[in-house]
């Protein structure tokens, strides 16, 4: 059977890789706004947990949370897919560079842009970003997001639509995928279950599916 990262890896990478970068109360965890909008809790998802992460966010607030409770309304619900590299073929590529703080307004303008998902102020800071540029503009770039051990989630995998075609992202993937191995890390990502073409893509360059999971963007009560 192949590996799967942690059944929680927004709380596994919480508590350790990442937790220079938490913000907990009792058993609930999140990210500094600024980085990223995950959210977990530890232990039973019970009254206790979801009080504890209420009083985290505060009142009113959006969190992004697998299986809210029922009292929690919800904005937006989805079904993902969760694929573990088992075939790929990693590579440096030279036509990319390392983003950095500098490159942030970019960054943003591509993803508003592109939608591949979330990016904040601070999501840089979560791991290493590539980004190729033309003609000084950026014009693809992909990423690191979640860190449980041992394993290295690839996010942020975005393409202007006026230079898709031309392999950026898969190249900008293998590109990625290769300082997760190099570092001893496994590479994994996620894809909503009716984005077919990215999932058609990631089996091809070698990704296996391994698990479909549930995720929610929800305010905490008033």
């Amino acid at each position: 059977m192949t590996a799967r990262p942690p059944a929680d890896p927004v709380l596994a990478s919480l508590t350790t890789t990442h937790a220079h970068l938490a913000e907990s109360k009792g058993r609930a965890y999140r990210f500094q706004p600024e980085v990223a909008g995950f959210t977990a809790v530890a232990g039973p998802r019970d009254a206790e947990a979801w009080s504890d992460l209420a009083d985290l966010v505060g009142p009113g607030q959006e969190v992004s949370i697998a299986d809210p409770p029922a009292d929690w309304e919800v904005l937006f619900s989805a079904t993902g897919v969760q694929m573990v590299a088992v075939a790929l073929e990693t590579a440096p590529f030279p036509q990319a560079r390392e983003l950095g703080p500098a490159d942030v307004p970019a960054m943003l303008d591509l993803v508003a842009r592109t939608e591949p998902g979330p990016l904040r102020p601070r999501t840089i800071e979560l791991g290493t970003y590539l980004g190729v540029f033309e003609d000084g503009a950026l014009v693809a770039m992909a990423g690191e997001r979640l860190r449980p051990p041992g394993w290295t989630e690839i996010s942020a995998v975005c393409t202007d639509p006026a230079f898709r075609g031309r392999g950026l992202a898969s190249a900008l993937v293998r590109a990625v995928a290769h300082g997760v191995v190099a570092r001893g890390d496994r590479p994994f990502l996620h894809a909503t279950s009716t984005n077919t073409p990215a999932i058609r893509l990631y089996t091809a360059m070698g990704f296996e599916l391994v698990a479909r999971r549930n995720f929610s963007v929800a305010r905490t009560p008033a």
